[in-house]
């Protein structure tokens, strides 16, 4: 097999030869080393291969892509000639481009070859501890897994990045029976470098098993009131979403985020600061190009409630006018405020701890509602029991403005490491 880094190479100067007057290709080449649970038993073990072959001409200010999953040069001369000829029927944009020159680089985190006998012992570890630790779970099914990826990046401008990335991966997908009872469906994952520890202690995995063998038997809440809602690191990504959405390419280029004019200005609690770090040692399944091929870099987002950086791409940027963003996002990293979650709970006279939000997307505006899974009554400081047909409603905008407090405590799930966070205003609705 043709080494992937050449491939990639004469990808690149296929396009141009093609006739683009830029061009750039990304070969991406994996393997998944994968053991499964179902049904509560171990049960499968596979290797597989994926190949990724991304091409990107512009012919003038037209732009073309085309993807596969074959890198031998046949499949290459077919994409060149797809990529080239979407450019040429496509309309002109003169904020298309491609990345500028940077010094060639090579990245490299984590093994190269998975641990399979750890693998399998950490797996079978889980089983046994689950049994013991929370008997009324019902492991649906359950996997850990090892993917080495190796990524080349080119383009027509010399930039030359090349990515050698092996990580960990498990996931978790469960619920509890008891005396017929079954809760809530709920689910979980992680990543990690290396398998060190037991599996129960990664990410959030152990407090959810426990909270679902608690939610056998929930209760609606009573009535309609406006109270406090206490966001688990489970589930602030909802909370995330609205605001990264609001930040990225598509609400600023066509101007209906409600942040496009907030740069340097407050939009949230000073107790909020979060920060992208996909190339930091705490992420450990981060990234080290951005998808418009710049090297990435870590950023603020917010700082004390201050909006720091849009989240915008190459493009996203020659459109608005705005800078581009240092990096894709995600790899999320909220600093941990000055509050326990102990007596976060204790400040709140009525509310929900929320550890899952089932709710479409919400508005441009913020506006959100949805129906809370997996959660809480929190009444006079204590939490009273799980509930069911509880709906929530307000606005992520003024949530944000809202967050009283952050909690000390937070989860490592290896792609991201978030906090508890506590914030007022927000509608709660029962029978």
């Amino acid at each position: 097999m043709e080494e992937p880094r050449k491939i990639a190479g004469y990808a690149r100067d296929a396009l141009l030869k093609a006739g683009a007057d830029k061009a750039q290709c990304l070969l991406a080449q994996s393997a998944k080393h994968e053991m499964n649970v179902d049904a509560g038993k171990l049960s499968l073990l596979r290797t597989t291969f994926d190949t990724r072959l991304a091409l990107t001409a512009l012919d003038g200010q037209r732009k073309g892509t085309s993807a596969g999953n074959q890198s031998d040069r046949a499949a290459v001369d077919r994409a060149v000639a797809e990529c080239l000829g979407i450019a040429r029927s496509s309309q002109p944009d003169e904020a298309h481009d491609i990345a500028a020159s940077q010094p060639a680089a090579t990245f490299k985190t984590g093994d190269e070859q998975p641990d399979l006998e750890r693998m399998y012992f950490r797996l079978d570890e889980l089983l046994q501890q689950i049994q013991v630790r929370h008997p009324k779970a019902v492991l649906r099914q359950a996997y850990v897994d090892f993917t080495h990826t190796r990524s080349y990046f080119a383009n027509s401008n010399g930039v030359d990045f090349a990515t050698h990335k092996g990580v960990y991966h498990g996931v978790l997908m469960f619920s509890s029976q008891e005396d017929g009872k079954v809760s809530s469906f709920n689910y979980t994952g992680f990543a990690v470098k290396d398998l060190d520890r037991p599996l129960l202690q990664c990410g959030s995995v152990d407090t959810l098993l426990r909270q679902s063998g608690e939610q056998t038997s929930t209760r609606p809440v009573h009535g309609k009131f406006v109270g406090d809602v206490i966001i688990t690191p489970d589930c602030l990504g909802d909370t995330l979403y609205f605001l990264v959405r609001s930040l990225s390419d598509f609400a600023m280029v066509s101007g209906t985020s409600i942040y496009r004019d907030s740069l340097d200005q407050v939009i949230a609690s000073p107790q909020l600061t979060i920060h992208s770090r996909p190339v930091a040692e705490e992420i450990c399944d981060g990234y080290f190009v951005t998808g418009d091929g710049y090297a990435a870099a870590n950023s603020t987002l917010l700082d004390k409630g201050v909006l720091k950086s849009f989240l915008l791409s190459l493009y996203g940027a020659n459109k608005t006018g705005k800078t581009r963003s240092a990096n894709d996002g995600s790899a999320w990293v909220i600093e941990p405020g000055t509050t326990s979650l102990e007596d976060m709970i204790k400040s709140v006279q009525r509310g929900v701890l929320m550890a899952r939000f089932s709710g479409g997307s919400p508005s441009n505006n913020g506006d959100f509602s949805g129906v809370a899974k997996n959660s809480y009554l929190i009444e006079d400081g204590r939490i009273t029991y799980p509930l069911s047909e509880t709906m929530l409603s307000g606005n992520f905008v003024e949530l944000l403005k809202d967050i009283r407090a952050v909690s000390t405590q937070r989860i490592d799930y290896g792609q991201a490491i978030l906090p508890w966070v506590a914030a007022s205003g927000v509608t709660i609705s029962g029978k």
